[in-house]
């Protein structure tokens, strides 16, 4: 007969993993933040035993770093390393779009509608308060009209590892101006069914060329990186 799972630790120490990365994904924990094994135990009302295992698990997926004598921190990735990353996304984004474009039913049309008319509706409000959601929901239209579960999930994956690094992508007027502006070339290329129209607009939307990098650099602090601005640029 096997012995009973500790169930309780277990489900304690997902819970704790799953805060600290919805933390991280959002930005509330900073790349960089020291995690400290003991002040989370006494948040969490737990030991430090499951506080460490979840810290464990975000590092094997690459969210937290863990040092000897130093302990646990939000990860910070070089300069170089953010570039690449989203290099990659856009390129998954564009395959994205051209696809949508190639399999588009009016399903997906009417999706693309509402994805713009809520972007309209919080770009029109003073401030744009809810502009990333808005913005993350016309992105999902396109990965679902894709029909590709398996670049769509790349996708979402690499999009919610650069989060921490995107938190002031929307905050300026002129910033929801374009994106929304990227939104509406999108949207009519899909519509129009024109696959490398789609792309390109795509490619376009995506901070990852040489001009669109530096203004999003210039977005983000310099101790979020491993190594400062300077490193791997």
């Amino acid at each position: 007969m096997n012995p009973p799972r500790p169930a309780g630790r277990h489900g304690r120490n997902e819970e704790i993993r799953a805060a600290l990365e919805a933390e991280i994904e959002a930005g509330v924990l900073c790349p960089g933040a020291p995690l400290d094994e003991r002040e989370l135990a006494q948040r969490f009302g737990v030991s430090r035993t499951p506080v460490r295992e979840a810290l464990q698990q975000l590092a094997a997926h690459g969210l937290v770093s863990i040092a000897p004598r130093q302990g646990a921190a939000v990860a910070r990735l070089s300069v170089g390393k953010v570039r690449a990353m989203l290099e990659y996304v856009g390129e998954l984004e564009s395959l994205a779009a051209r696809m949508a474009a190639r399999r588009g039913d009016e399903a997906l049309h009417a999706a693309l509608d509402a994805g713009l008319a809520l972007c309209r509706r919080v770009a029109a409000t003073p401030g744009a308060v809810g502009y990333a959601a808005a913005n993350a929901a016309f992105h999902e239209a396109i990965y679902q009209g894709c029909r590709n579960e398996i670049l769509a999930s790349h996708i979402r994956a690499a999009r919610r590892c650069l989060q921490r690094y995107r938190m002031r992508d929307f905050a300026t007027a002129q910033q929801v101006a374009k994106s929304l502006e990227d939104h509406l070339r999108i949207a009519a290329a899909i519509r129009a069914g024109d696959e490398q129209q789609a792309a390109d607009a795509m490619a376009f939307h995506v901070p990852a060329g040489t001009t669109g990098f530096a203004e999003f650099l210039a977005t983000v602090p310099t101790h979020f990186f491993d190594g400062g601005h300077a490193a791997d640029s």
